[in-house]
């Protein structure tokens, strides 16, 4: 009898196995070891004609002190914090949207949704026509109130800030998504229940509704913060390498492919790689350590 558990345990842990192998090798393959290399390359220095060279802390030397890393580190945290605030619009949306009796509320949600599924290019392309100095919508609307508007994409002082507000737009479908599942798991009978109390509708959604958003509202803050630290596609797209502009506004990811493909300094655009998971990494553990000041999961 035990001979026949001893294989059929065995055969149970095969079958594992082969079940969970392929999704670990791709784990391993296209996560860790991606990792390990950069790791090890921000170490090295490419030959201009290929070929790798030891090259020790070269890299995160020449990292301290380029005085492009702060503003890039600062560029890319102001992004983050701006998109940020589109998690409490979200909140306020969506509790909108999920109102009882709200008519075409499927055709907002989808309208809304829409930035999430279309690439970055087609919505800078569209955004680079709205903020159009010369004949964009946004100018033309400060006009007719006597405005000036400016150069929204191409001057320094402006650009990032244009940018930004491009990225909450962008970002508010997803999170107005992800928190209208988490408005249809409160069960009604608190609201039933808060009404009879004498609650008003802000009372209910302030004491009902925000807190027991927090566990969706603390998986947007973590996915957010994730993909304002990757910001490129949109930046590069909307505003382009000859930007005067660029080099005022550039994130950390921006300036890590302009050392590895611009410049072909691939050592040290592999020291930026690991300064940009560190940050991540710091942020992401310091949102887990005060998550429970915060966050009802009851």
């Amino acid at each position: 009898m035990s001979s026949d558990r001893t294989r059929r345990t065995a055969g149970d842990d095969l079958w594992a196995w082969a079940f969970i192998g392929p999704l670990m090798a791709g784990v391993v393959l296209f996560y860790f070891w991606p990792i390990l290399s950069t790791f090890y390359n921000s170490f090295t220095e490419f030959g201009a004609f290929g070929g790798t060279q030891w090259s020790g802390l070269s890299n995160y030397a020449t990292l301290v002190a380029d005085s492009e890393v702060p503003r890039a580190v600062l560029n890319t945290l102001i992004y983050t914090a701006v998109v940020m605030l589109g998690i409490p619009l979200s909140v306020y949306l969506a509790s909108l949207l999920n109102r009882p009796g709200l008519r075409f509320a499927w055709f907002f949600r989808v309208m809304f949704f829409m930035p999430i599924v279309a690439m970055p290019a087609a919505i800078a392309m569209v955004w680079r026509m709205i903020y159009n100095s010369d004949f964009g919508l946004l100018n033309y609307a400060l006009s007719l109130v006597g405005i000036d508007g400016p150069y929204w994409i191409s001057s320094p002082g402006w650009a990032l800030a244009a940018v930004s507000i491009v990225g909450l737009w962008a970002s508010l479908g997803f999170s107005i998504i992800i928190l209208s599942g988490g408005l249809r798991a409160i069960p009604p009978e608190l609201y039933e229940a808060a009404s009879l109390d004498g609650a008003t509708p802000m009372r209910q959604f302030r004491s009902l509704t925000v807190p027991l958003l927090t566990p969706s509202i603390f998986f947007l803050t973590i996915i957010t913060a994730i993909n304002g630290f990757q910001l490129f596609d949109l930046l590069y797209a909307l505003m382009g390498p000859t930007n005067p502009a660029m080099s005022r506004t550039q994130s950390l990811v921006y300036l890590f492919y302009e050392q590895a493909f611009g410049q072909n300094d691939k050592g040290y655009a592999s020291a930026i790689a690991m300064l940009i998971l560190l940050i991540i990494g710091v942020i992401t553990v310091i949102q887990f350590r005060f998550q429970k000041r915060w966050v009802t999961y009851d």
